[in-house]
């Protein structure tokens, strides 16, 4: 999550510089279509197998093109801050974050014996904040963000990458993403391609030699041998003087969809998408416009394994739409 009102427990110090002054509460457009209704719009043809519609996702019936407010009252609830989901390809594990109110934390729920389990914490008791969850193209790893401090020693004042590891008992303790990947600044929001390059925000210095934190812009770091290469800021066609972070990566890296806070938008931060060009460059990043963005601040963006439903984060709930509208973005 790296727009609008993310946590309080979740880097606000430096988001703050990047807010608008005020804050017009929008809501996001419907609840939800009813329980067996047809969509609006006809689901996107799967690219890879799933499980049953009944199954997957909670149970809920497919959406169209108008984008609904996701499980409501059981994913989505009232009484609290949820952001930043992740699906697992079969459908069956979903990871999200949630503001406790004094921290930021993953939670996860799990599909089995024909029902979905409580959401429950990813790493329970923890004193420091998790969250901005991403599963590997394996689904062995699952990459995240925290202020977790590496030595034990105080509080971080930044968040970086962390990662766990799926065992034969479970998820292991967090692992620290490394110096490759994290600085002194703020690592936000990871997405993964299925050649392994990783893509996230930062708010480091574009000039390594002024030694102050800058713009929070996009970065992608190739896979190596040993973990990752050294990051590359984006191109212009991605990043402004202006806020952008919360980067969702295609699988193949065929498009982007980012957070970002310009003038021309619609509220306090909105969704921008680019396309990968036929020369390898990026299309110039456009508006998602109103049929995504509000008056309120839009983030978070995540499309499920299979193409065929876009999740994303507006005024404390997650939404959900049939990807298809992404086609609609396309020059």
């Amino acid at each position: 999550m790296d727009c609008l009102q993310r946590p309080t427990s979740a880097r606000w110090g430096a988001l703050a510089i990047f807010a608008l002054a005020s804050f017009a509460s929008a809501g996001c457009l419907r609840q939800g279509p009813a329980v067996g209704a047809e969509p609006v719009e006809s689901a996107s043809v799967q690219t890879e197998s799933t499980a049953a519609d009944s199954d997957a996702y909670f149970g809920e019936p497919p959406v169209g093109l108008e984008p609904y407010l996701f499980a409501p009252g059981v994913l989505s609830l009232d009484d609290r801050y949820e952001y930043g989901i992740a699906v697992s390809r079969d459908g069956r594990e979903i990871f999200f974050g949630v503001d406790t109110g004094q921290r930021a934390e993953i939670r996860f729920s799990e599909f089995s014996d024909g029902r979905w389990s409580p959401d429950r914490p990813l790493i329970p008791g923890a004193a420091f904040s998790f969250n901005d969850p991403f599963l590997s193209e394996d689904e062995k790893r699952l990459y995240f963000i925290s202020d977790a401090v590496v030595d034990g020693e105080g509080r971080k004042q930044d968040h970086d990458i962390w990662y766990v590891e799926r065992t034969a008992e479970g998820w292991s303790n967090p692992i620290h993403g490394g110096a490759v990947l994290n600085t002194e600044f703020d690592e936000y929001f990871v997405s993964l391609t299925d050649e392994g390059t990783l893509y996230f925000g930062s708010n480091r210095p574009a000039d390594s030699a002024s030694g102050e934190a800058a713009g929070f812009d996009l970065y992608a770091a190739p896979s190596a041998s040993d973990g990752f290469a050294p990051a590359k800021r984006l191109p212009a066609a991605l990043n402004t003087e202006h806020y952008e972070a919360d980067v969702f990566v295609a699988p193949d890296e065929s498009y982007v969809i980012f957070c970002s806070i310009r003038p021309e938008g619609l509220g306090r931060g909105d969704l921008y998408i680019s396309f990968r060009q036929p020369d390898g460059d990026w299309s110039p990043a456009k508006s998602m416009g109103d049929q995504i963005n509000t008056d309120g601040h839009e983030l978070c963006p995540f499309v499920s394994r299979d193409g065929r439903f876009f999740f994303y984060t507006c005024n404390e709930d997650i939404y959900w739409v049939d990807a298809k509208l992404l086609e609609s973005y396309r020059e």
